[in-house]
């Protein structure tokens, strides 16, 4: 009778160490499994950013940058002149060639990561249905109770066999739960790494539209020169004291008047155009033909008044597209000899407008002003005028005008600001 106690009582304390073994092997099992870590995917080098071609180009750009800044120091010459044209020409051709060779690179990095990101599609799709095969696998498994892992088994050899491929089950569902974190992981990097390049690559691209914008005017910039001079030294020189003195005039006009601070909502329009102020913040800071010699910045603000009324008298004829930022901006054919001084003749936005100088004195004005005209005083009372203004209309010395520098200065009277005899120069405008 003990016997049979002491068999019943051992079978008993086996079946509870095997129930708490069970028990300890199933929770300690993913304890027991390598810590899996995600490791970031590294972005790849980028072949724009490490380009031989790309460095050499830079370099050849350094190089012209200084050759520039040497030339523009010296006394100006046609000859001077024309080789700053020459380095600048250069020098914006190897800034686009810099450029499309970016854009090749990139456009190579956006290849291969679209390719990257169409393999990570497909591994994500297949990991994620195995993930969640698994998962119900593993929820079926995981349901079973220690004991009737016991009782279910054939045998101790069997029970250990059972709770050893569910731990190597366990330890391969961690991996795959990782790989497929991974493989999200990737595939949001590669998505990013696209989407970078992509914006990176429309910028250069509008880069290279300016750039070849740019190079256009450039040379047409020396083309006109060479016209204007006819490569002649003595002509150079006499169009360029005559520019200096106008723009010199301008800035001193501007001095005279406290300076030229910016202003802001100046801009009127009515039936019969639009008034502009030179020194309205649209434009105001931009420099006219990129110059910035007229003793300071060749700024619309300092010395824009000509292009200003110009400008007006354009909106007046149906043109109100043509800003004083359109003019200030358009081609250096527009500009005597390279300078911030517009000519006579100029083109802008694809319309020819034309000045004609028509006297030098108010008493050649007609008797009532029906059409805009274009006048230039002479604050200083020298032959040179100093800032010119629009006459929209009048008669008989009582003219009113649309004044570019007077803040909101819109037809107002223009014995209001100068005297009659003030006037050195009148012009007609022509479209």
């Amino acid at each position: 009778m003990k016997l049979k106690v002491l068999k019943n009582a051992a079978h008993i304390c086996l079946l509870i160490f095997l129930v708490l073994f069970a028990i300890f092997y199933k929770f300690n099992a993913y304890a027991q499994t390598p810590t899996l870590t995600l490791t970031p995917t590294p972005a790849p080098t980028s072949a724009s950013d490490n380009s031989k071609e790309v460095q050499d180009l830079q370099n050849q750009i350094n190089d012209l940058q200084g050759k520039i800044s040497n030339l523009q120091g010296q006394e100006k010459t046609l000859a001077s002149q024309i080789g700053v044209m020459d380095s600048q020409i250069q020098l914006t051709q190897l800034r686009i060639d810099t450029t499309k060779q970016q854009i090749a690179s990139l456009v190579e990095d956006i290849n291969t990561a679209t390719k990257k990101i169409s393999n990570l599609e497909k591994s994500l799709d297949m990991l994620t249905k195995v993930v969640l095969n698994r998962i119900v696998a593993t929820y079926e498994v995981g349901s079973l109770q220690p004991f009737q892992v016991i009782f279910a088994s054939n045998g101790i050899s069997d029970f250990f066999s059972r709770l050893s491929y569910l731990r190597i089950a366990q330890v391969n569902d961690k991996k795959l739960i990782y790989e497929t974190q991974q493989a999200k992981m990737d595939y949001a990097n590669q998505k990013e790494i696209f989407e970078n390049k992509k914006k990176k690559t429309e910028t250069l691209k509008a880069q290279l539209e300016s750039y070849t914008s740019e190079l256009n005017q450039e040379k047409e910039s020396k083309k006109s020169l060479l016209a204007q001079t006819q490569g002649d030294e003595a002509t150079y020189q006499k169009l360029l004291t005559q520019a200096r003195a106008q723009l010199a005039g301008f800035s001193r006009f501007v001095s005279s008047q406290g300076g030229a601070s910016i202003l802001s909502n100046q801009t009127v329009c009515d039936g019969w155009g639009c008034y502009y102020n030179q020194r309205d913040s649209q434009w105001g800071n931009i420099l006219i033909n990129g110059q910035n010699d007229c003793d300071g910045p060749c700024s619309v603000a300092r010395v824009g008044c000509l292009i200003t009324s110009v400008a007006m008298v354009a909106s007046h004829k149906g043109h109100k597209d043509i800003l004083p930022s359109s003019i200030a901006n358009s081609s250096g054919d527009n500009f005597s000899v390279n300078t911030a001084m517009l000519k006579y003749s100029i083109n802008v936005n694809g319309v020819s407008i034309n000045r004609s100088r028509i006297g030098s004195s108010w008493g050649v004005l007609p008797g009532t002003i029906t059409d805009p005209i274009i006048v230039g005083v002479s604050y200083d009372g020298g032959p040179v005028a100093d800032h010119f203004v629009v006459l929209t209309g009048g008669s008989n010395g009582n003219y009113t005008m649309n004044d570019p520098f007077v803040p909101s200065a819109h037809n107002i009277p223009f014995t209001d600001h100068y005297s009659l005899g003030s006037i050195v120069e009148v012009d007609t405008v022509s479209m």
